[in-house]
């Protein structure tokens, strides 16, 4: 790729909102609303607002490799109590998608240096479900489910969040598991029960 050629494709994409809207980025530069905060995932085949068909200022997003909400990650915590505290969202989604490479390094019982801690986390995850997954005997469709318990253990994660049990408490914060088929194109959305798992972890996890 040719760098420069972005900073024409930018000139293209400015001229373009302008013949629509010419008061499009002034508009912009007042300020954020989204409703929606959205964690996923790094990939560079996964763009969040493109695949959501949402425009700027719509979405709050936050991406690391295999969308993971680690409790010690003080990046997406500081994004979580913007969106949440500041911005007051309304939604939060965490959104893996299908072949995340990610989750099948942490598959792999290799050494691979600096990612060793973060992969630790998805890690964590088979270790929680192992029993479920092992009973999986084809190995895409292992590699397929711990996609989707990855994404349903980082919104575990962010329901421990102190500042999403208070905004779920005062005005009914969601939180949401997708996952983004990308064979397909579709966004599954996971429906997660998380009234059950709360029930069975918030004398754990409750902060109030």
């Amino acid at each position: 790729m040719d760098i420069n050629q972005i900073f024409k494709n930018n000139e293209n994409w400015v001229k373009e909102k302008l013949g629509v809207d010419d008061q499009y980025f002034e508009n912009l530069s007042k300020g954020q609303s989204p409703e929606i905060l959205y964690i996923g995932c790094s990939d560079s085949r996964v763009t969040a607002e493109e695949l959501m068909g949402v425009g700027p200022g719509e979405a709050f997003v936050h991406r690391n490799i295999a969308n993971v909400v680690s409790n010690l990650d003080i990046s997406s915590a500081s994004v979580i109590n913007y969106a949440v505290a500041h911005l007051k969202v309304n939604h939060i989604v965490v959104c893996g998608h299908y072949y995340c490479g990610g989750v099948k390094a942490a598959m792999d019982s290799v050494d691979l240096g600096i990612l060793n801690p973060w992969l630790r986390n998805i890690r964590d995850v088979y270790r929680i479900h192992k029993d479920e997954l092992n009973a999986i005997s084809d190995e895409d469709d292992r590699y397929r489910r711990l996609v989707e318990l990855n994404v349903q253990e980082q919104c575990v994660n962010v329901l421990k969040k102190a500042e999403v049990q208070v905004a779920s408490r005062e005005r009914g914060i969601t939180v949401h598991g997708w996952v983004f088929d990308i064979r397909t194109g579709k966004i599954v959305d996971l429906s997660i029960d998380f009234k059950k798992i709360l029930d069975e972890i918030r004398e754990i996890y409750h902060l109030d």
